[in-house]
Parts: structure tokens; C-alpha cells; sequence
């Protein structure tokens, strides 16, 4: 077993959307609980009333594939068997089976990374509905926040900026980073 300490960047990275959810596939949760693949599917499968409809879900040939294209995932690519995607509900109910310490600190890594996500998505749509200027830049500071935790908390850099621009149909979001390095 693992004893690495997930971080919220590391549960981040891997979130992928399949048939409009946000989802983690078994093998990117088995690396995260430090477990075999096989181990996280023996846990859903000796536990079935855990995983109703909506919480779990085996991909598609043809999702698969995409996810292969898209994601340039090794892990699926050569594997016979279809991966199953773990919807953020069927997570929380995986939490409930595996016990490890490692297990308690993937799983709040784990929820917060959705807790942020779902946040983000908020603001951005209080946003786009707000016509005071005064609110618009207060949810665009907060929108910033949250996109500057997601793509890196743990940025190393020296007397520079990290600019990032979204562009939605009806606004174009821009927030600037910018870290000095302390000596």
C-alpha cells in the first residue's frame, strides 16, 4: 500500500466528464486509494446495495474509446475490461466501504475537489445573471480564487504572473495570478 497523502490537485487532475457527470474511473480511483484497480471493483461488487443507479456506471465501447483519444489514458487502453466510472455520489458511498488512513485523506481530497468544482460552477452562473458591476468583480475575484486553487496551489515561481482567460458566450472572465517566490 501507498502512504502518499493525496492532494486536492491530484484528485482534480483526473476528474473527467462522461454523459454530463463529473467521474473518476476505477483505475484513477484505485492510484488514488493506492489499491489494485481490481481491489476498488471487488469493494462495489461485494457491497451491490451501496451502488444504486447514479452512483457507478461501466463505459460504453465507444466512451471508452473517446476517453482513450481524449485523455490519452494508458491504464484503460490495453485492458479488456470495461472501466467503470464512479460518479461523486458513488464515491461517497466507496468512502463508507474502504477504511485505510490513506483511504480518509483520498476521500477529503476527494470531496473537496468536487466541493470546489460545484462552487465555481455557482459563481460563474451568479455571474453571468448579476447586472451590478460591484457584484460582477467581487464574483470574478472569487471565481479567480477558486480557478487559481484548481489549477495549482503549489506553484513554485519566481517574480512572475499566471494569467487565465475564459471565454463564455456572454462574458469573458480574465483573472491574474501573481506569486513571488519568499526567500
Amino acid at each position: 500500500m501507498n502512504d502518499t497523502i493525496v492532494k486536492f490537485n491530484d484528485v482534480n487532475a483526473k476528474i473527467i466528464i462522461i454523459r454530463n457527470e463529473r467521474v473518476l474511473l476505477d483505475s484513477d480511483v484505485a492510484e488514488l486509494y493506492g489499491v489494485e484497480t481490481m481491489r476498488i471493483n471487488e469493494a462495489v461488487k461485494n457491497n451491490p446495495e451501496k451502488f444504486p443507479d447514479g452512483y457507478i456506471f461501466t463505459l460504453a465501447k465507444h466512451e471508452k474509446k473517446k476517453v482513450i483519444e481524449n485523455f490519452d489514458n494508458l491504464k484503460i487502453k490495453f485492458s479488456p475490461v470495461m472501466p467503470k466510472a464512479f460518479t461523486e455520489k458513488g464515491l461517497y458511498m466507496l468512502a463508507t466501504i474502504l477504511k485505510s488512513p490513506q483511504a480518509t485523506q483520498t476521500t477529503i481530497a476527494i470531496i473537496e475537489a468536487f466541493a470546489q468544482l460545484r462552487e465555481l460552477q455557482r459563481t460563474v452562473a451568479e455571474l453571468s445573471e448579476s447586472p451590478e458591476e460591484f457584484k460582477q468583480k467581487s464574483l470574478m475575484q472569487k471565481g479567480g480564487d477558486i480557478i487559481a486553487e484548481l489549477i495549482g496551489n503549489d506553484l513554485k515561481t519566481s517574480d512572475s504572473e499566471t494569467s487565465v482567460e475564459l471565454n463564455f458566450a456572454v462574458f469573458k472572465f480574465k483573472h491574474t495570478v501573481k506569486r513571488k517566490m519568499n526567500d
